[in-house]
């Protein structure tokens, strides 16, 4: 409850562990954004984005739904 207080969603994914070589963040290239934008103008579900997006970019689905939750795509 505490997490969704604070807006934070936990997403399934790869464990780094202690390595200090890799970075922390990723930049999502505004091309991705500009696509879910495009799509949800088109009326497609938010399924049907997640697919379409995620195998474009190789970005992992829950990435994908996560961005749609966004105000900035709204």
């Amino acid at each position: 409850m505490f997490l969704q207080m604070q807006r934070i969603q936990l997403l399934e994914g790869d464990v780094w562990g202690h390595r200090k070589d890799i970075n922390e963040y990723y930049a999502i290239p505004s091309s991705v954004i500009e696509k879910i934008k495009e799509l949800k103008i088109e009326g497609k579900s938010a399924e049907e984005i997640e697919k379409k997006v995620s195998r474009e970019s190789k970005l992992n689905p829950e990435m994908v739904a996560y961005l749609l939750t966004k105000e900035t795509l709204a």
